[in-house]
């Protein structure tokens, strides 16, 4: 699995013009999910995101996490995440999961975090055309995989 963490003051996901999913400051997790991918991964995933030191503290320090604020959260699934373009200008999305695989995961991400959180977790719509407006805050973007753990 792969996360991009975005730091925002607020955030909205639409879908056929009509708002699905808003959050006002916390964190939107853009989240791609790869044909290998499993339920530790997902765990992983989940308990790493509201942990994260990304918002700063009194003296203005990277220090403080998504749950030591109560802050909130916004997953969208993403599947260019997985994006290849090694052959060409054209991606080839062979990594990312089919959908059987990938909602389960998805899904399980999204309760886990909310579970973690103790609050309702903001998200578009799996596989739907979504049109995100975030304020980013910073900007602060980070990036997560499972594969990768040392990003």
């Amino acid at each position: 699995m792969r996360a991009v963490i975005q730091r925002v003051s607020g955030a909205e996901v639409r879908v056929s013009g009509e708002s699905v999913g808003r959050i006002g400051p916390g964190l939107l997790v853009f989240l791609g999910v790869e044909r290998s991918d499993t339920r530790e991964d997902m765990e992983w995933l989940a308990e790493k995101v509201p942990v994260i030191r990304c918002f700063e503290d009194a003296e203005g320090r990277m220090n403080r996490s998504l749950l030591d604020l109560g802050l909130e959260v916004m997953v969208i699934s993403q599947f260019t995440l997985f994006g290849n373009l090694r052959k060409g200008t054209r991606p080839s999305f062979n990594r990312a999961a089919a959908p059987e695989t990938a909602v389960p995961l998805y899904e399980g991400f999204v309760s886990h975090l909310g579970r973690l959180t103790g609050k309702e977790v903001a998200t578009g719509i799996f596989g739907a055309e979504m049109h995100i407006a975030a304020d980013n805050d910073g900007p602060v973007t980070l990036v997560l995989d499972t594969r990768n753990k040392d990003l």
